[in-house]
């Protein structure tokens, strides 16, 4: 697929206006996503008012619901926080490190029929503005803040949106499961708005 020029978005609101216009078409091409949120420098006074923390896990805290064709969300990990392993349910995924840094372990498949150690395929420490990729067809992961002193954030874009993924446990596999997602925590500009409950920890 022919990649286009891209154009650099000077702030988070014309990152968003930019991936709406992508969208807009019917084909993703993967690397113009990417060359695109990576060329947007993280500016913490940008998109602080959506990183809600927890004590106890990571966040997920709605930025943008997209054309229905994505969404765009901020994660914030603790120290020490970490997901599960899992898929994407057949959706491209794309990360990009706002602050901090975070380490992803890719992992195959396992067969349905087998019993054992999930099989490591790779391992990655993810840097500040850097943006990584994953679907399917790579594998799974398993996406961590190993800091014990400095938290992470990261902006997420999900093609298409979903509500469902599976998990898988980390030393033993005994069969996959569906996991539910919960609402994400929305970001709600109003004063008098309640937030809403923080979402599952699987991503």
């Amino acid at each position: 697929m022919e990649q286009t020029e891209v154009v650099k978005p000077e702030t988070l609101d014309e990152l968003i206006k930019i991936l709406h216009k992508t969208f807009e078409s019917e084909c993703i091409n993967v690397e113009e996503v990417q060359d695109i949120m990576e060329s947007y420098e993280s500016q913490p006074h940008e998109w602080r008012k959506y990183a809600k923390f927890d004590q106890y896990r990571y966040t997920r805290n709605l930025v943008d619901e997209g054309n229905g064709k994505f969404n765009l969300m901020i994660l914030c990990w603790g120290e020490g926080h970490g997901s599960s392993i899992h898929d994407h349910t057949d959706s491209h995924c794309f990360m990009k490190l706002l602050q901090g840094q975070l380490k992803e372990t890719l992992f195959e498949w396992p067969d349905s029929k087998s019993h054992g150690d999930m099989v490591q395929k790779s391992q990655r420490i993810l840097q500040e503005n850097k943006v990584a990729y994953i679907n399917d067809s790579i594998g799974l992961h398993r996406v961590e803040n190993v800091s014990h002193t400095e938290c992470a954030v990261s902006l997420h874009l999900y093609s298409p949106p979903f509500e469902t993924c599976q998990t898988f446990d980390h030393t033993y596999y005994q069969g996959w499961t569906g996991t539910k997602i919960r609402p994400w925590l929305f970001y709600e500009s109003s004063a008098l708005s309640q937030p809403s409950p923080v979402g599952e920890s699987w991503e």
